[in-house]
């Protein structure tokens, strides 16, 4: 790693699959505490299609409750949701639990907010698809005017979509302007959104991490576009890790060996990533139903050891 790409390294805890307990997420978040882990990320999907075929979702715990429950067992590290879906939620509703749990977790919260993709759980809550993009943009304007001011002020929103009476809201998250909110999304209109408007932008699961620089620089120009100090932006990487023996061909970053994986850190930190967590999710052999849960928490923690910050 040349220097000045230091990236900070987080874990996401067990968040899908059968090893996705309590038990299993304590577990790793008090060992990636332990070993300097910056942060601790979850994952949201509220459900799946019915005789779907695609496992990668199976027994997701909710994001924020399993955050809540997680800072009563950590002290230091971040805790981060990549991503909840705004469309799911009205905004006092979220602005409130976000502001509890910034309490709760003694002002540790990153708050990673998506527009959603599942045509199935769009319909299940009774959300538009339309037009989810603008909604967004209002969305977060309504989160920060309720989390705006201080004890006992009135916050109030007006927009077309969403229209806020003056009401009070307390109390008001712990971190002075709120949790930082960072965008997920691939498509450039997410991207440039990002840029205008959050603290940072965080990859999917899905991302092409070979090129996950074009996207970084777009939304550093939305950012300086808008006006805005790009430089103090946050780009959070998603690391679907998969972990396999060394030396195949065409390898994909943050699949392989532990040595290549951490050899890829560099090249991330490279391409403008200043934060990369580290995700057994998405690896079926962690995940899928034929796992064993046991299994999959031992080799999380081999994971944890191997790529631990300074090891």
């Amino acid at each position: 790693m040349r220097e000045g790409d230091a990236v900070e390294i987080g874990f996401a805890v067990p968040g899908s699959g059968a090893w996705a307990t309590p038990r299993n997420q304590v577990t790793v978040a008090r060992r990636a505490e332990e070993l300097g882990y910056r942060s601790l990320w979850t994952l949201q999907r509220v459900l799946n299609p019915a005789g779907s075929t695609d496992l990668t979702y199976r027994g997701v715990p909710d994001p924020l409750i399993t955050l809540a429950y997680l800072a009563a067992h950590t002290t230091r590290a971040r805790l981060g949701v990549a991503v909840v879906n705004l469309p799911f939620y009205a905004p006092p509703i979220l602005a409130k639990q976000a502001a509890t749990l910034d309490h709760v977790s003694g002002g540790r919260l990153d708050l990673g907010l998506g527009i959603g993709w599942m045509r199935e759980e769009f319909a299940a809550v009774g959300a538009p698809m339309a037009r989810r993009g603008a909604r967004a943009e209002e969305f977060i304007a309504a989160l920060r005017a309720l989390w705006a001011g201080g004890p006992g002020d009135a916050a109030r929103f007006h927009g077309e979509f969403y229209d806020i009476p003056p009401v009070v809201m307390d109390p008001r998250p712990l971190q002075p302007s709120g949790p930082p909110i960072l965008l997920g999304g691939g498509a450039e209109p997410a991207l440039r959104r990002a840029g205008r408007l959050a603290e940072g932008w965080v990859s999917s699961s899905r991302a092409d991490l070979a090129a996950i620089g074009r996207s970084v620089a777009i939304v550093r120009e939305a950012a300086r576009e808008a006006g805005r100090d790009a430089s103090a932006l946050r780009f959070v990487c998603r690391g679907a890790v998969r972990v396999r023996p060394a030396g195949r061909e065409e390898r994909r970053p943050l699949t392989g060996s532990f040595e290549e994986i951490r050899g890829d850190f560099g090249a991330l930190a490279g391409q403008g990533v200043t934060e990369l967590f580290l995700d057994l999710n998405f690896d079926p052999a962690i995940t899928g139903p034929d796992a064993d849960p046991d299994a999959s928490l031992d080799r999380a923690l081999e994971a944890l050891e191997a790529f631990a910050p300074g090891a």
